[in-house]
């Protein structure tokens, strides 16, 4: 029997599992913010409503496929601007847009703090 010698894990990140947990929930309200604005004519054609909501949940989606890599964060980025760019079309999405706007600052900021604090409880600084 060969036994390998396991490599430790890398610890995940905190910012992008909380940006994960953020554009969740973000992809459920973008769907419901694409019906609303079908169901309100807010746009014509209103199949136009869709078509957005499409846009911005593929972006969700490809954040979150690649979201091990820096390009998931920036797909993150362009979904949180287009998010909050639909409040033109509905200004209540200003709002949701605006919330998960923050939410995702938030993550951004307390997340890298976060990975910060835990890289120095690994690997301490060393210094005289």
């Amino acid at each position: 029997m060969n036994i390998e010698a396991e490599k430790p894990m890398k610890p995940r990140s905190t910012r992008r599992s909380l940006a994960a947990v953020v554009l969740g929930f973000e992809l459920v309200v973008v769907f419901l913010g694409g019906l609303t604005i079908f169901g309100l004519n807010a746009v014509q054609p209103r199949e136009l409503g869709f078509a957005i909501a499409g846009a911005i949940v593929l972006l969700i989606l490809l954040a979150f496929a690649l979201m091990r890599t820096s390009a998931g964060l920036v797909f993150g980025w362009a979904a949180q601007v287009a998010f909050f760019a639909t409040g033109v079309l509905l200004p209540g999405l200003f709002i949701a847009g605006g919330l998960f706007f923050a939410l995702w600052i938030y993550c951004w900021v307390v997340g890298g703090r976060i990975d910060r604090q835990r890289a120095d409880q690994i690997n301490p600084p060393t210094g005289s």
